[in-house]
C-alpha cells in the first residue's frame, strides 16, 4: 500500500510516523516502532572498530562503549564547519544526520516492505537556506532523494489539525530532552501554516535540566552513602541513578508518586518521590519557558488573547506542570496529544500526504515549498552564501539569499618590476654598449699575442700591462 513517512530526528530521540493512501484519501498517521521497547529511539549512533553504526543508548547497550566512538547532538552541529571526531574518523554534523535518517527509512521498509512514496523531515524553526542545503545534499548522498524539510513548528500545527484542532492563529510550544523553541504560525490557504516568528534555541533549561534537578533531589538524601566520588562503585550508583530518574520523570506525569531505586555500594533502596516534590523542583525552569513563549507572542505583534491555542510538543510537554502553567498565562486552549513526543513525526506524515497529492495535482500545494537537492550542474559541495547581520542603508536586511549584490569596484592597475636572474642580466651584459667593451677587451689580448711573439714575453702579462698603461 502506498505510504509517506514523516521524521523527527530531535537532539534527545527520533521518531517517524507513516501515513498510508486507501484509495483516494490518506490514513491518520501511525507511529512505527523503531526500538525494541518503543516507537522512538535515542538520537545516539555508535560506531564500531569495523565502522559499522548502531542506534542505541550507550547506557542501555549491551556490548561495552567507549565515549570515543558515540556521536550525540549532531542535529544542532549542522552548519559548523568543525567535524565531530567519531573514534579516529572525523565526520560533518550533517552526514551524520543523514545516516541516521536513512536508518529510519531502512527500519521502515523492512516493517512496510515497500519504499515510501516520499519523505518529510523536520528541522529546528531558526534554520535559513544554507542549513537546509547541507542536510538537503547529505541526504542526497545517502540516496534520500524525495525528501521535503520542514520546521518543527508547521510540523507540530499539522499534527494537531489532522486531530479536529481549527485554530488559525497558534502558538506553539516545543519542550524536547536538550533544546525548547517557541513559535507562532498562521493557518495557510489552502492548505498547511506559515511559520510568523519564532525563537529556537532559548536558553529557559529543557528535560534534560529536570533530570538533574530530580537527580540531586535523590542524591541529597543519599548524601551519606554518595559522598565519595571516587569510588567506583559510587560512580556506577549515579550513572544508574540519572537512568532510574527519567523514567521517573516519566512515570510521574501520570502517577502521583514513583520510587527511584538506587543500587549503592553494599545494599539497594529505593528513594520515593511525590509528583508534588518534582513539580516544586522544576517549577522555576517551566515558569521560564511560559515567560519566553510570552515574549514570541508580544514580538510578532499579539497579545495572548488574541491567539486561538497553543499547541505542545515534545517529550517535556506531557509534564503537568507545564499545561498548567501555559493554561494560567494564556486565556485560550493548551493542547497537547497523547504522546507529544511524536507530534511532530506525525505532523511531518500529514504534510508527506499533501506534498504527494501537490505533486499527483490532486490538491493544491502546502506551504512552505519543499527543498530539492542541488540543481543539476550546480558545483558539489558551494552552498548558498552564509546570512549576513545589520541592514542596508534603505532598511532591507542585508545578506538574504534572493537578494542580488553590487558588483565589486574594478582592481587598481598593479605594475610588478621582474626579477632579474644571473643568466638574464650577463645576457644583458653582452648586448648594446656593453658589446663594445668586449671587443676592445679582445682586440687587447690579440695585440699582446702578437707582441709577446715577437718578443718572445707571456702574452697575458704584456695585455696586463697595456691595459694598466690606459
Amino acid at each position: 500500500m502506498p505510504y509517506v513517512l514523516g521524521i523527527d530526528i530531535g537532539s534527545t530521540t527520533t521518531a517517524a510516523a507513516v501515513a498510508r493512501l486507501r484509495g483516494s484519501n490518506w490514513d491518520p498517521p501511525e507511529p512505527v516502532r523503531l526500538g525494541p521497547t518503543g516507537c522512538s529511539v535515542p538520537s545516539v549512533l555508535l560506531m564500531s572498530s569495523n565502522r559499522s553504526i548502531t542506534v542505541a543508548d550507550p547506557d542501555e547497550y549491551d556490548g561495552p562503549v567507549d565515549s570515543g566512538w558515540v556521536a550525540r547532538g549532531f542535529v544542532n552541529r549542522i552548519g559548523d564547519d568543525v567535524p565531530l571526531l567519531v573514534g579516529d574518523e572525523a565526520c560533518l554534523a550533517q552526514a551524520l544526520t543523514a545516516m541516521l535518517a536513512m536508518w529510519v527509512v531502512e527500519r521502515v521498509m523492512d516493517q512496510e516492505r515497500e519504499r515510501p512514496e516520499w519523505i518529510v523531515l523536520s528541522h529546528p524553526a531558526g534554520w535559513g537556506d544554507y542549513r537546509r542545503h547541507l542536510l538537503g545534499e547529505a541526504l542526497w548522498d545517502v540516496g534520500l532523494a524525495d525528501v521535503a524539510l520542514l520546521p518543527v513548528p508547521v510540523l507540530a500545527a499539522a499534527s494537531h489539525a489532522a486531530h479536529g484542532f481549527s485554530g488559525r492563529t497558534l502558538a506553539v510550544y516545543t519542550l524536547g530532552g536538550h533544546t525548547y523553541s517557541t513559535a507562532v504560525v498562521d493557518r495557510a490557504q489552502p492548505l498547511g501554516f506559515d511559520l510568523r516568528g519564532g525563537l529556537a534555541d532559548a536558553e529557559p533549561p529543557a528535560g534534560a535540566d529536570f533530570d538533574e534537578a530530580l537527580v540531586e533531589h535523590v542524591r541529597a538524601s543519599l548524601a551519606k552513602e554518595l559522598a565519595d566520588p571516587t569510588d567506583p562503585l559510587v560512580r556506577q550508583a549515579l550513572l544508574g541513578l540519572r537512568r532510574e530518574c527519567r523514567r521517573a520523570k516519566a512515570e510521574l506525569t501520570v502517577a502521583d508518586t514513583a520510587d527511584v531505586p538506587v543500587r549503592l555500594p553494599g545494599r539497594q533502596t529505593r528513594v520515593p518521590v511525590r509528583r508534588a516534590e518534582f513539580e516544586d523542583l522544576i517549577r522555576p525552569a517551566v515558569t521560564l519557558t511560559v515567560e519566553e513563549l510570552t515574549r514570541t507572542v508580544r514580538s510578532c505583534g499579539l497579545a495572548p488573547h488574541q491567539l486561538d491555542g497553543v499547541l505542545l510538543a515534545g517529550g517535556s510537554a506531557r509534564i503537568p506542570l507545564v499545561r498548567e502553567l501555559l493554561a494560567a498565562r494564556f486565556p485560550v486552549p493548551v493542547e497537547v496529544e497523547a504522546d507529544p513526543q511524536l507530534t511532530v513525526a506525525a505532523g511531518a506524515a500529514v504534510a508527506g500526504g499533501q506534498l504527494l497529492d501537490r505533486q499527483r495535482g490532486n490538491r493544491p500545494p502546502p506551504r512552505p515549498p519543499v527543498m530539492r537537492p542541488p540543481r543539476p550542474g550546480a558545483r558539489r559541495g558551494e552552498p548558498p552564501a552564509r546570512r549576513q547581520r545589520g541592514r542596508s542603508g534603505d532598511g532591507r536586511e542585508s545578506g538574504r539569499y534572493d537578494e542580488e549584490q553590487a558588483p565589486l569596484p574594478p582592481r587598481p592597475p598593479i605594475r610588478i618590476t621582474p626579477l632579474e636572474l644571473p643568466m638574464r642580466a650577463l645576457s644583458r651584459l653582452a648586448s648594446g654598449r656593453d658589446s663594445m667593451v668586449i671587443g676592445l677587451a679582445v682586440l687587447v689580448v690579440a695585440l699582446g699575442v702578437l707582441l709577446g711573439a715577437v718578443a718572445g714575453t707571456d702574452p697575458l702579462t704584456v695585455a696586463a700591462l697595456d691595459g694598466w698603461g690606459r
